[in-house]
């Protein structure tokens, strides 16, 4: 066995970095009953032309679950600096030499019986596991649009990865992958426009435009919708138009495709069995992932900011 399929082999847990297999909850725990967590999702891009690793926007991801945090009312006692010098500090011990994926996981670490956010006892922990690619990014995938709608903003937030919210998204994924597709669009609560995909956002590209739902119709403020947005316009001159998108719309785009840090930039070939544009991926589409992955192994210098050498 190679000795990358040993990892994950530590975690940061109760303050401070110990054996993976050492980090454990009790039964009890709330978050565990109940979903009273929020997490984030950060990937490391292993450079083999430079024998490094970097973690892109760890910084942005880390901000983002400070704001969400406050939502489900969690309380993290650390700074950002002070996650983003744990999760470095985690990475330089695991001493990869590929892509990996990074969670933080702040969570009612409390054990009383109860579904509440307060006075409850609360915690944070990290791990990091390999991880290639989540779709494959090489071809158009197949998707179908979900008999379920996302869950509404007054219900359980999805601009906020709260850990609960993520049954959503398995009855999402799980009823595509059982009628045979790769993934699913999911419509807004009430079922009026497109939100996103089952853990990703959505891109649509109709005449030269670039379309995505606004932050409004119920989607997670993607750190790589961001990217996207920022890159095109930078790139390729092109700017995204953020409006409510018909579910039709899919079936007349030009090119579509999922983002994420989980997706990064995955094209969409067919949505309900219909084609889209020629079923092949885009020219937007793949002029995006080419700068996509050029900029997250640190090779284009202006967005060097966002990446973070381990």
């Amino acid at each position: 066995m190679e000795e990358t399929n040993l990892h994950p082999k530590f975690a940061f847990f109760k303050g401070k970095i110990i054996p993976i297999e050492e980090a454990k909850i009790d039964i009890r725990t709330n978050a565990l009953q109940y979903g009273t967590a929020i997490f984030e999702g950060i990937r490391s891009y292993w450079s083999k032309e430079e024998n490094c690793s970097y973690v892109f926007r760890m910084e942005d991801h880390y901000k983002r679950l400070f704001k969400n945090s406050n939502i489900i009312q969690i309380k993290i006692n650390y700074t950002i600096k002070q996650l983003c010098d744990i999760t470095l500090e985690l990475l330089k011990k695991e001493n990869y030499t590929e892509d990996c994926y990074i969670r933080p996981f702040a969570y009612n670490s409390g054990l009383k019986i109860g579904p509440k956010l307060t006075g409850i006892e609360q915690d944070l922990f990290i791990y990091t596991i390999p991880l290639g690619e989540y779709l494959d990014i090489n071809k158009p995938i197949n998707v179908c649009v979900s008999s379920w709608t996302r869950i509404a903003d007054n219900s359980i937030p999805p601009r906020a990865k709260i850990a609960g919210s993520y049954v959503n998204s398995a009855l999402q994924k799980t009823e595509a992958l059982s009628n045979g597709y790769d993934e699913a669009i999911v419509l807004t609560s009430d079922g009026q426009h497109v939100s996103e995909g089952s853990a990703m956002n959505v891109f649509m590209v109709k005449d030269g435009q670039l379309i995505t739902p606004p932050v409004t119709d119920d989607i997670l403020e993607g750190i790589t919708r961001d990217t996207v947005i920022k890159i095109s316009e930078s790139e390729l001159g092109i700017k995204t138009i953020e409006r409510s998108i018909d579910k039709t719309e899919l079936y007349t785009a030009d090119e579509l495709f999922f983002c994420g840090t989980g997706a990064q930039i995955s094209p969409i070939g067919t949505v309900d069995r219909r084609p889209i544009g020629t079923g092949k991926i885009g020219k937007i589409t793949k002029q995006l992932q080419e700068i996509y992955f050029n900029l997250v192994k640190n090779k284009i210098n202006k967005y060097s900011s966002w990446c973070t050498k381990v």
